[in-house]
């Protein structure tokens, strides 16, 4: 393969030091990132023997156009460098989990006075304290139910200020009701959030033993209702634990992680050791890499996974050693405040537990085949039925598009996504109509389309955004298609433009293309394809107008008070979370805001009296 001008210059000035290198294609788009203890080696070594390289990494070389590279220090920053990078850009061909975006965690929101135990997508940086990955919501929900079983803490995320009697779970005993009797119940709700902690630590036995303790000191105080609530709570939690398998007399911290490969897709299997016992395992589904070798795929999922995690392992027990092992420890051992260390078993319980969990991994990964080839076997059904209608050809990606207006106001667009039948929120998008206020579908769906394409033939900024679609939806008739192709003949494209008609009755009847319209009566799985699809799209249109709507609504009344600007309207919305609050607050209410003055709590006061 004879190597691009620009690229060789790149490589003969690369530095033999360690750091991250970050391949681009000809749109300027990071398609991978990786480290090296020696640039120039690692770097030249993809343009040598080309026909000795596995097919990815064949069609990584040939889309390369740019390459930059970061010097670090040592090949522990490296690894940290390149671990940010992977998770900022998530390029192509890098080993990645699936969007973290799937995975739940559980998250005790210690931010809160009184902390809630909730499920969350999203882990930031902030005081509160986040459990998980999980691998499955229903694993989640399960957990969350039990500990709102066994504690008696708030589900609510009312604010506790406002409220002036406790609800049903208070009046059922699934609460302390700290909403009323805060400063009465703060210490118990304390200790029950930290018993709460430890057992999402996986420290199920310490727990065990102390609410043991409890229920003695309890019985022997005579206070026996306190001691038969502590037996029913211990009840629960060992019905648990019973479940659990016990692999290590030690009692140790221990993560054994598994990797099975099938054709196209591949899984990690995590089992989790927590004082000696098996008590959990998940499974993750990663994106490309079924041809990279192992040690790169087990780096990329333990730099990825475990950045993340809440809680370190004392050990990490793996199928076979890779060359980055070490480094890897002295970055978990920081960021876990503990000593990690990465093992290889040999013989033994760790080998044959190992081995359980490529059985696992392997009964997964079929699983997970089975219904990725029945949801690909139905996707393909009704490609088909739609060229049978349609000449559309394959759509791998299509794009649908709705326009919300009320009588011209807060006229809004948005674009929702499906890849090979599933919906992709990741790539959804919002429009704010900018150069009109008037009833005119026509012009505003004119103007998102021209917004959408104007950046993908221009820009390729942003990766999710730079995506082809095969095939646009449009929900309306033969006038919304036709500037939609104008639009498209404008950038000299020919992508296909399908209207999605409904009705008297505001129900799907059929698709327009060519300034036709075909009927869907004799497609059963397509119309109900294309029905969730017009569905999908106008409810996130309505949502989004309502969103603005409510928000200019507040902001022009706010704006009119006396005496209240930016920083007090802030102040105000975070703490009331709505005008209707506002309007029915008191003064002294009004006043406990720090932001907020007697006079300027008396121009609010007098303005709802006044605007009844």
């Amino acid at each position: 393969m004879k190597i691009k001008e620009n690229i060789g210059e790149i490589l003969a000035k690369l530095p033999a030091a360690p750091g991250v290198y970050l391949m681009k294609d000809a749109y300027g788009r990071i398609v991978y990132v990786g480290k090296s203890k020696h640039l120039k080696n690692r770097v030249s070594s993809y343009f040598k023997g080309f026909d000795s390289h596995s097919p990815k990494t064949q069609t990584l070389v040939v889309n390369i156009d740019d390459i930059e590279y970061i010097i670090t220090d040592t090949e522990e920053e490296a690894l940290a460098l390149e671990s940010n990078l992977i998770k900022k850009h998530r390029p192509k061909f890098n080993v990645l989990l699936k969007d973290d975006k799937q995975y739940p965690y559980i998250m005790i929101t210690y931010e809160d006075e009184f902390p809630r135990v909730i499920k969350t997508r999203k882990v930031v940086k902030d005081r509160n304290k986040y459990f998980g990955p999980y691998s499955s919501n229903f694993a989640v929900n399960e957990t969350l139910e039990t500990l709102h079983r066994i504690f008696p803490i708030r589900k609510c995320n009312r604010d506790l200020s406002r409220v002036k009697r406790p609800c049903l779970n208070y009046h059922i005993d699934r609460c302390l009701g700290p909403c009323v009797y805060g400063k009465e119940v703060s210490a118990d709700y304390g200790n029950l959030i930290r018993e709460i902690e430890v057992f999402l630590k996986g420290n199920q036995k310490s727990l065990l033993k102390v609410l043991k303790a409890q229920m003695l000191e309890a019985s022997e105080a005579l206070a026996f209702e306190k001691a038969l609530e502590l037996r029913d709570k211990i009840a629960v939690l060992e019905s648990l634990t019973l479940e659990q398998k016990v692999v290590s007399a030690r009692g140790t911290d221990q993560d054994l992680i598994g990797l099975v490969q099938g054709d196209k897709e591949m899984v990690v299997t995590v089992f989790f050791v927590r004082g000696g016992r098996l008590v959990d395992r998940q499974h993750f589904v990663l994106d490309e890499g079924v041809d990279t070798a192992y040690g790169e795929i087990i780096r990329s999922f333990i730099l990825q996974y475990y950045t993340e995690t809440s809680f370190m392992p004392r050990e990490i027990i793996l199928e076979y050693p890779f060359e980055e092992s070490r480094a890897l420890e002295r970055i978990l051992s920081e960021k876990g405040r503990r000593s990690v260390v990465i093992t290889v078993p040999k013989k033994g319980n760790k080998k044959k537990l190992l081995e359980l969990v490529k059985v696992n991994g392997k009964d997964y990964l079929d699983k997970y085949l089975k219904q990725h080839r029945s949801r690909q076997d139905k996707y393909r059904r009704i490609v088909e039925e739609l060229n049978a209608l349609i000449p559309v050809g394959a759509v791998e990606r299509l794009e649908a598009y709705d326009i919300s207006n009320i009588y011209g106001v807060y006229n809004v667009g948005t674009m929702v996504v499906y890849e090979n039948g599933q919906k992709k929120k990741n790539d959804y998008r919002k429009f704010k109509i900018k150069s009109h206020q008037r009833i005119d579908d026509y012009a505003s769906m004119r103007e998102v389309l021209d917004r959408r394409f104007s950046r993908l033939v221009d820009e390729y900024s942003e990766a999710s955004f730079s995506r082809w679609p095969n095939l646009i939806l449009i929900d309306g008739g033969k006038g919304q298609v036709s500037v939609v192709e104008e639009v498209m003949a404008s950038y000299g494209l020919k992508i296909p433009v399908v209207g999605m008609v409904k009705d008297e009755f505001h129900r799907t009847r059929g698709l327009v293309f060519n300034n036709r319209e075909y009927s869907l009566s004799g497609s059963r799985e397509l119309y109900t394809f294309i029905y969730e699809i017009q569905e999908e799209v106008h409810r996130f249109a309505i949502d989004y107008h309502k969103t603005l709507r409510f928000k200019g609504m507040t902001e022009s009344f706010l704006d009119e008070i006396p005496g209240v600007g930016r920083v007090k309207k802030t102040a105000l919305l975070r703490h009331f979370e709505n005008v209707a609050a506002i309007k029915q607050a008191t003064l002294e209410e009004l006043q406990a805001i720090p932001e907020i003055d007697q006079r300027t709590a008396g121009n609010i006061i007098k303005y709802f009296a006044e605007n009844q």
